[in-house]
């Protein structure tokens, strides 16, 4: 699985930021022989977040990664379904996923902690502890003629700098790799929408791996489950969205978009959906705690390079999660990028290649997703009949349906045939 190449001894790619883009980056660099640190503000990496969905495309790459079929069993479920649901519960789309859809690979659901630890877990193994610093925040950077430098403070206020022949920003969101690229750019883009996430023990609907997603344009819950059932009591861990579009989006506050919140302050907006194969408040109810999020990214910019420095991930495109591509897309940016140095050497070359095949398709996904991606047909069917119907055929026929997915998956990566047919981005040599 690592390739050898002494051309690359020497290129240092410093990495700030150890989620899941900057530890698959890690991963990719090893695998190609090229030496890496990675940067990272928290103190200890620990499995926070709540349930993601890593696509096929994604998942193939994890394989190429040396990742197994059995490694992500134990971290999640692999998806059989996408089904989306109208207010009254009748069923508008429903489609297969992963293999039992055709693809070469599966579609996984899994909490994002877990993947992270497992990424995390794999670099220990293969290339030790020297590698990742915790506790350290890279600050800003300073192009050199063949090098950049950074800034690093740790947690106990020490500052110290490094060098390195490329900088990649994966440190998300709220990346300082990129203010400094873009010190002039807009704040983070809200739409109206305010998400509440949870999990919850409970029996998992349909095929018991289905990604549901029902309601409204403006007012719906997604739920999906993230482990296997429990053998005792059938049930599983369901990962689960409510959320809700205001109209006044004034005054909104994102100094502590991940709070957590009493689930009574917002169930009263599902109290009426209850159907005889799933009881929403009662699900709801069924979690310890639930965290609040804005459903927020940012404009897309025009460039991801500046000199040798580079941002991957949600540092470059952070995106709403209505497609369900964020993790994936920080997969893919990571073996392009790593593609992009295997083919180009480790400098401002390779990551103008790199920027040239993903920052305007990607940016494209971005404002995609912000119109709501593949629940997009939701505003299409509330236009329609209010989301309340008796059969979708007589709303909108399955052949718009199918035209309306059909595209979605070509713009984020993974139309299914096109991914079957092609290459992956960096082959494993065994």
């Amino acid at each position: 699985m690592l390739f050898v190449n002494d051309a690359f001894s020497e290129n240092l790619i410093l990495i700030s930021g150890a989620g899941i883009a900057g530890l698959a980056l890690g991963l990719t660099l090893h695998q190609l022989g090229i030496p890496f640190k990675i940067y990272e503000a928290a103190k200890e990496i620990k499995p926070l977040g709540v349930g993601i969905n890593i696509q096929p495309n994604a998942v193939r790459e994890l394989f190429e990664l040396g990742i197994t079929e059995n490694d992500l069993d134990n971290i999640g479920v692999k998806t059989k379904e996408w089904a989306l649901l109208g207010l009254n519960g009748n069923e508008i789309y429903s489609e297969p996923r992963g293999k039992y859809a055709g693809y070469f690979w599966p579609q996984y659901s899994v909490h994002r902690g877990k993947l992270q630890v497992l990424l995390l877990q794999k670099i220990l193994e293969r290339v030790g502890r020297d590698c990742i610093y915790t506790g350290c925040n890279i600050l800003g950077y300073q192009k050199q003629i063949s090098s950049v430098k950074v800034k690093i403070i740790k947690r106990n206020g020490e500052i110290e700098s490094a060098d390195g022949s490329v900088l990649v920003g994966a440190d998300g969101l709220h990346s300082r790799i990129r203010a400094q690229m873009y010190p002039m750019q807009p704040s983070v883009h809200w739409g109206g929408a305010i998400m509440w996430r949870g999990v919850s023990w409970a029996k998992a609907v349909r095929t018991e791996a289905s990604f549901v997603g029902i309601g409204t344009d403006k007012k719906r819950v997604i739920l999906y489950p993230i482990s296997s059932p429990c053998i005792k009591s059938g049930h599983a861990l369901i990962n689960w969205i409510a959320e809700v579009t205001r109209d006044n989006m004034e005054g909104q506050d994102f100094g502590d978009w991940n709070k957590s919140v009493d689930i009574d302050s917002f169930v009263n907006n599902f109290e009426d959906w209850r159907y005889d194969w799933l009881d929403i408040p009662a699900l709801l109810k069924k979690a310890d705690t639930a965290y609040e999020f804005p459903m927020i990214d940012r404009d897309p910019v025009p460039t991801w390079v500046d000199g040798r420095v580079v941002l991957i991930g949600d540092a470059a495109h952070v995106m709403y999660p209505t497609g369900s591509n964020g993790a994936s897309q920080a997969v893919i940016d990571a073996r392009e990028l790593g593609s992009a140095f295997l083919k180009n050497g480790v400098g401002e070359l390779a990551l103008k290649c790199f920027d040239n095949k993903l920052c305007e398709p990607v940016s494209n996904l971005v404002l995609r997703n912000r119109n709501a991606g593949p629940f997009g047909i939701l505003k299409i069917i509330d236009k329609r009949c209010g989301g309340i119907f008796d059969n979708i055929e007589d709303i909108m026929p399955k052949s718009e349906l199918s035209d309306f997915m059909a595209r979605y998956k070509a713009h984020a990566g993974f139309d299914i045939e096109h991914l079957n047919s092609s290459k992956p981005i960096i082959h494993r040599l065994n």
